[in-house]
């Protein structure tokens, strides 16, 4: 889900979260991206005020946590596609109508991934081709997707839940496959911005060994189920150590170091194609 956590309607982002079992976008973003607002916040709350608050109905919308431009995480205002259908009606706008259906679609093209996964797969391919990356590298990046939701998916089993617990065991993963940690390995590649996703800027091997300690680490975790955060950690490393060794042996033969600052994305600055 992490490449759909923002979309976009004419140049506008938008941010969102998938939020039990249905999106909810950002109320900030959308009256950002309907009025032009140089202060959609505040525009914000003189809607509500007039159009909720003052007339005394029950709030639409909720507070989730969402990424900020600095990286951050902040409780904002959200609504489902139902009320938020409702919040812009209240905001006069020659885009409303448009908006109404780009929203309409951009919500039912969740439920068709999820009824059919495929597509979601079919979508994220293309979003890839676009970037300028060849095929054989989206290839191992959505098999690389696959894996890792595995891993998710096994230590929700185990009873991990916190982002800070997941980031924590990835780092160990990473440390024993890679010998630095995400962060670090963001640095080498030149990566300043958070959102700025790590695998999308690996080359093919470091893919495949990112894949190859996820995967170990979700069958260790399989096996043995882990019932303490401890005892996941410790079968984090154990998974990255497998990745770790096969690095150095491919290392040794290759002449070279697989962790690189560059970029396989075609036409970038740090390209080595």
């Amino acid at each position: 889900m992490e490449q759909n956590k923002i979309v976009v309607f004419e140049s506008k982002k938008i941010r969102r979260l998938w939020h039990n079992e249905e999106w909810y976008f950002s109320v900030v973003d959308i009256v950002a991206a309907l009025t032009d607002s140089p202060t959609p916040r505040q525009y914000w709350g003189k809607v509500k005020q007039r159009e909720f608050i003052d007339i005394q109905l029950s709030p639409i919308w909720i507070q989730l946590k969402l990424e900020s431009p600095d990286g951050k995480m902040y409780l904002t205002d959200c609504a489902n596609t139902k009320n938020m259908f409702r919040i812009i009606q209240s905001i006069p706008s020659p885009k409303a109508e448009p908006f109404k259906q780009w929203l309409a679609q951009v919500g039912y093209e969740r439920v068709q991934e999820i009824e059919n996964p495929e597509l979601a797969q079919e979508r994220m391919k293309e979003l890839y081709e676009k970037k300028g990356y060849p095929k054989d590298w989206i290839d191992k990046r959505l098999r690389g997707i696959a894996i890792r939701q595995n891993l998710t998916d096994e230590w929700k089993e185990r009873g991990i839940i916190s982002d800070q617990d997941y980031a924590i065991l990835t780092a160990e993963i990473s440390k024993a496959t890679f010998g630095i940690t995400p962060s670090e390995y963001k640095e080498i590649k030149g990566l300043s911005k958070k959102n700025q996703n790590l695998r999308d800027h690996m080359t093919d091997l470091e893919l495949i060994f990112t894949m190859l300690g996820e995967r170990v680490t979700t069958e260790i975790s399989q096996k043995e189920k882990p019932d303490t955060f401890h005892k996941n950690k410790k079968v984090a490393k154990r998974g990255g150590r497998v990745a770790g060794t096969a690095r150095k042996q491919t290392e040794k033969e290759l002449g070279r170091s697989i962790v690189t600052g560059q970029n396989y994305l075609p036409n970038s600055k740090n390209g080595e194609r």
